[in-house]
């Protein structure tokens, strides 16, 4: 028995995942008083990520970072910010790297193989480390006075090539 030429060549071709455009947001807004969580317009934005960045939404977020909180209940903002969407996508959010590893958010980037894109929320200082990390030698600073930019860094990782915003209805007007 032969095999045609063309099932053997589908049987040697290698099946690759295209490098995926990362999107990166701050958390959500903090309470006045400077405590931990989030405020009430807080968790009205991580509600609207929902739709923002949801699986209708033309996004095709298939993985989400934010940094790991401290057991104190400090640094949770972001893990608060996107777990709504986390849940709604059925995906578990990695809060494996620290706010000020950047190498570990870069390696976890690089090594991700998995469908979709990839969705980070941190804590806004930070994201220009993290961008630059990933390749980017002029990463632009997250203006500390926002709380709903997207950046979108595509594939090479060198460039922010969009900035927007959220757009969330009552909050972003």
């Amino acid at each position: 028995m032969h095999l045609s030429a063309s099932v053997l060549i589908a049987s040697f071709v290698v099946f690759t995942v295209a490098d995926p455009t990362v999107y990166l947001i701050r958390h959500g807004e903090k309470p006045s008083d400077g405590g931990n969580g989030l405020s009430a317009v807080g968790q009205q934005r991580a509600q609207c990520l929902r739709n923002v960045f949801g699986a209708d939404s033309g996004y095709d977020i298939g993985y989400i970072m934010a940094q790991t909180p401290d057991s104190d209940g400090s640094r949770a903002r972001p893990l608060q910010t996107v777990e709504p969407l986390a849940g709604d996508l059925g995906i578990s959010v990695d809060t494996s790297c620290d706010r000020d590893d950047q190498d570990c958010v870069a390696d976890t980037v690089d090594d991700y193989g998995g469908p979709g894109n990839i969705l980070i929320c941190w804590e806004h200082d930070a994201l220009h480390d993290i961008v630059k990390e990933l390749g980017d030698k002029n990463a632009p600073d997250y203006d500390g006075d926002d709380y709903d930019i997207i950046w979108v860094d595509p594939p090479s990782y060198k460039d922010i090539t969009d900035k927007y915003s959220e757009n969330c209805p009552g909050l972003d007007d």
